[in-house]
């Protein structure tokens, strides 16, 4: 049966996922533009020393106060509890801690000051815990599971514009097979954006800084457990691209797909990115302007229009010509 938690219940989660949050986005930092090392996991994905060290530190935690619970974290995957007697993430544990200790890796490798750390929480498969924090702009984002979100302890909601055209998006669609479907998002709301990190900007959908957020495919469990909950709570509609629910830990890793907006543009949006009928991709012809990316865009953590690094566009400098050496080769 669905789980609704009670704050006193939670009271111990969330102090401890704000504590480690915060203590991990000191780690980034102070280490911020002085990286010793950057390795690709993918040809399109890199991971650096300060992931492991704050995923390390917010591990620790979990597995001292809670060792019963088990963990789904980016870069080492599935824990069973510490103890060794509890269930993984894949076997039907009742509790997994869902985190990614720094969101937006690519932003962070690259010296742009976007990324954030994502702790979520999940309890019987229904995530009820979030906390995403912002080292660069101090700014921590808080919710329960059917008690609010907040930002650095206040109250946040989303606000509800009347039109789509004043709807301003954070939409990552993939290059293949959706060129008409984003020429027909972009054709009715004002702009879109792409931060390079998923997770920070599906928790600013909790206050409005976003208006909605569009990723159908390429984020996992990770990338959302958080933010989630946070801009559900904020009064957002928060679905997968389907329109079905938006956390299910079976799926597997850039298998996640999310569209949340308020609820008066939600189905109007779903509607938009469904497949024309008749047509293998949705799109009826090629938009290649559209998905041209524009000089300065971010793109995110996996390679996705405007993204990440390039080959040749990176500065001269000591950061840029120690990055140069680490990821040769990258985006």
């Amino acid at each position: 049966m669905p789980y609704t938690p009670s704050p006193p219940y939670l009271d111990a989660e969330l102090s401890l996922a704000v504590e480690a949050a915060r203590d991990a986005g000191r780690i980034q930092l102070d280490r911020y533009e002085r990286l010793e090392r950057i390795v690709h996991k993918s040809e399109r994905d890199v991971v650096t020393e300060v992931d492991h060290l704050c995923e390390e530190l917010i591990l620790g935690r979990v597995r001292e106060a809670f060792p019963d619970d088990a963990i789904l974290a980016e870069e080492s995957g599935e824990h069973v509890s510490h103890r060794g007697r509890g269930r993984g993430p894949a076997t039907g544990a009742e509790r997994i801690w869902v985190v990614d200790p720094l969101d937006g890796t690519v932003n962070y490798a690259n010296g742009i000051p976007i990324f954030c750390v994502s702790i979520g929480l999940v309890v019987r498969g229904t995530p009820v815990l979030g906390v995403i924090f912002d080292p660069v702009r101090d700014e921590l984002f808080s919710a329960l599971a059917g008690h609010g979100a907040r930002l650095d302890g206040r109250p946040i909601q989303h606000p509800v514009k009347e039109k789509l055209s004043d709807l301003v998006v954070s939409l990552a669609l993939p290059w293949r097979g959706w060129r008409g479907r984003e020429r027909r998002v972009r054709s009715v709301i004002r702009v879109a954006r792409t931060l390079g990190s998923a997770s920070l900007s599906l928790a600013y959908v909790g206050n409005g800084r976003f208006d909605a957020f569009i990723q159908p495919r390429g984020l996992s469990n990770w990338d959302v457990a958080a933010a989630g909950v946070i801009a559900a709570e904020g009064g957002a509609v928060v679905t997968d691209a389907a329109g079905g629910p938006w956390l299910d830990m079976a799926r597997p890793s850039r298998k996640v797909g999310i569209l949340a907006a308020a609820r008066q543009h939600h189905a109007e949006l779903l509607r938009l990115l469904a497949s024309e009928p008749g047509s293998r991709s949705g799109a009826a012809r090629p938009l290649r302007r559209l998905h041209r990316p524009a000089r300065g865009r971010l793109g995110d953590d996996h390679g996705r229009p405007g993204g990440g690094l390039r080959r040749g566009r990176l500065r001269g400098g000591r950061r840029s010509g120690r990055f140069a050496r680490g990821v040769a080769g990258a985006g």
